[in-house]
């Protein structure tokens, strides 16, 4: 019987999370609840271990490399979001299995409506450290506190109430049967009562778990697939916003400035300007948050004279703005990965910034603290000496999206995006150094950004006739060094020589170049292999070297049968 109440509780336990996994997404989609399953991943994500995360963010990228599962952070994003309803499933499931087996073994009796009094508590014990967690995690639900806590509180005590109805249900209590209660009764104290035990409730455990589990799916088809529509409604809402406000822009890139570089990309070859809804996004929490631009003020304080309180509009009304192509790259993107992309940077010098905040003498970095709760770190001599750092409010000519850090981030060239926070809130200037939010997690502390250069194409299905009337393939792909430029790229066919490849003149001195090599062709399976140099002579790394802890390197290679 024992076996039977866990494998009973374990059943409970999974059938019943699965709707309420759905109604609080529902409630995530149609008014601005909190999703616990997020909510929970991303907690973990904060208090986990630096090497446990780093170890689970390197299985991510290689599982989407080796499967080719499509762009990385998208899939990346997918992948966690997948985690975050699988361990709340399975969390759920052990609950259900532990209530099912304490109620067993302490052979607790309950009638009526007191017997969901056990599952309240459960329910309880659940969605108080839920609601805690999503106070401290949760950056992007619309609804209050109040509202948020009770939306958690009441969705859990709802699953647990109906788990210890359910337990009731499959094992009814044992009462006496009416024949053998007048013996019981005259007996004396000391023998035991006589006669047979009938429960008081008889009913078909399989007819009863098909009911319930009718009941649990019409929940989780309804919520899931009401919050799933009105998720896609977003979605387009979204794309609608990017459109509108690409089309209203006054800044737009038109025009690229290397647009009469007489040297065509390969065709197949990465687009050399980045669509903005197609630029990578690696976040620290599964929904980024979403600030009021209204209510919104840049906190400038700490070691300064005068503590400023800047909007948006001040920023960019009261500052000469600058802009910039930029290539941006995050440390964990692999040799040849997707987590690389360029667009228009739009904002300010936040040297100029501080200046109007006048810097005490024993200043020596800032802190910057985003409304994820992400930070980092900055040197004011590498703001001093670069004046291209600037806080952004535009990318792509239009106001910063929310998903891509509204209404502020940084940009610090040459350095990977690890030490770029997003949504930032606050500026503290302070007199020592601290190590930002990814480096208390085992990752470099400069993250300079290394040389790289990627086969993106082998375009044989577009091929040329050369001047001696030989077929041609264009070879191509991106070479970029940060803010350090490409002075030479060099492809190898199969085990040959090293050959310069075409450069194509990049946007700006901080983005990737385009290279382009036609290739004489021959039939059968070949390997493309492609390296660069920097600006000032110095050769990309070829030794293999994993994403942990300061960025990957090695050669990209693409192999194509032709």
């Amino acid at each position: 019987m024992r076996k039977s109440a866990l494998l009973t509780g374990l059943l409970l336990g999974a059938l019943f999370t699965i709707p309420l996994i759905a109604i609080q997404f529902l409630g995530d989609q149609w008014f601005g609840a909190p999703f616990g399953p997020y909510d929970v991943f991303d907690w973990l994500a904060r208090v986990l271990p630096g090497d446990i995360i780093v170890r689970s963010i390197e299985a991510m990228v290689e599982l989407i490399d080796r499967f080719d599962l499509g762009e990385t952070s998208q899939a990346a994003s997918q992948l966690k979001k997948l985690s975050a309803l699988g361990m709340f499933f399975g969390g759920g499931a052990v609950v259900g299995t532990a209530l099912s087996v304490v109620l067993r073994r302490l052979n607790v009796r309950l009638t009526g409506y007191a017997q969901v009094l056990p599952g309240l508590l459960a329910g309880l014990a659940v969605g108080m450290p839920l609601v805690l967690i999503s106070r401290d995690v949760n950056f992007s639900a619309t609804t209050s506190p109040t509202v948020s806590a009770a939306w958690l509180l009441g969705t859990t005590l709802v699953w647990g109430a109906v788990l210890s109805w359910s337990y009731y249900r499959l094992f009814p209590q044992p009462a006496v049967a009416p024949d053998t209660a007048a013996t019981t009764a005259s007996a004396p104290a000391t023998e035991p009562a006589a006669g047979p035990q009938v429960y008081a409730e008889q009913i078909n455990r399989r007819e009863f778990l098909v009911r319930v589990g009718g009941a649990a799916a019409t929940f989780t088809v309804v919520g899931a697939g009401v919050g799933k529509l009105l998720q896609e409604r977003d979605e387009r809402q979204y794309l609608k916003r990017i459109r509108r406000n690409r089309a209203a822009a006054e800044m737009m890139p038109k025009d690229l400035p290397n647009q009469d570089d007489p040297l065509e990309p390969a065709p197949g070859t990465r687009p050399e300007y980045t669509p903005l809804e197609d630029h990578y996004r690696i976040d620290i929490s599964l929904r980024p948050p979403e600030i009021d631009e209204n209510e919104y003020e840049l906190r400038i304080e700490g070691l300064v004279e005068t503590p400023l309180r800047l909007s948006i509009d001040e920023l960019r009304e009261n500052y000469e703005p600058m802009d910039q192509f930029i290539t941006l790259a995050c440390i964990s993107n692999p040799v040849g990965g997707s987590l690389t992309s360029t667009i228009l940077w739009t904002g300010v010098s936040l040297r100029d910034v501080l200046a109007d905040a006048g810097l005490q003498p024993s200043a020596t970095h800032i802190k910057i603290m985003s409304a994820d709760r992400f930070f980092e770190t900055v040197a004011l001599d590498l703001i001093n000496e670069d004046p291209r750092v600037m806080l952004t409010y535009d990318w792509d000519g239009q106001p910063l999206l929310y998903r891509h850090g509204f209404p502020l981030r940084i940009y610090i060239p040459d350095l990977y995006g690890m030490k770029q926070p997003k949504w930032i809130e606050s500026i503290e200037v302070i007199d020592h150094d601290e190590d930002g939010y990814w480096v208390e997690r085992g990752w470099d502390k400069v993250a300079r950004m290394k040389a790289t250069s990627v086969v993106d194409v082998a375009a044989v299905d577009e091929s040329v006739v050369g001047e001696e009337g030989e077929t041609l393939v264009a070879i191509g792909g991106i070479a970029h060094a940060g803010a350090r430029g490409i002075s030479r790229v060099e492809v190898r066919v199969d085990d040959g020589d090293w050959v310069e490849a075409q450069l194509r003149e990049p946007l700006s001195e901080t983005t990737w170049v385009i290279w382009r090599y036609d290739w004489p062709f021959e039939s059968g399976r070949h390997t493309f292999a492609v390296r660069c140099v920097e600006g000032d002579g110095t050769r990309q790394i070829e030794d293999t070297q994993g994403t942990f802890p300061d960025g990957a390197s090695g050669i990209h290679r693409l192999t194509r049968e032709l």
